[in-house]
């Protein structure tokens, strides 16, 4: 019996990771987190036509939130 191209994929198990941005606290999905509105741009993604460096050009960063 020979893996089809999934199975051979399973196998690999290759973790990924959600690539950060600079405005980021934690990433994407971690627990105790959520989104936030960027700071810089204020959502728009964009300062002066060129991709925003704080949050990737997503107009949102990941911030921490709660905290005791």
């Amino acid at each position: 019996m020979t893996k089809t191209k999934a199975a051979h994929a399973q196998d690999a198990k290759i973790p990924t990771q959600a690539a950060l941005n600079p405005g980021d606290e934690a990433p994407p999905g971690t627990k105790g987190t959520g989104d936030d509105v960027c700071p810089d741009c204020h959502g728009k993604g964009r300062i002066d036509g060129a991709p925003c460096a704080t949050c990737g050009g997503s107009g949102s960063i990941t911030r921490a939130v709660g905290g005791a």
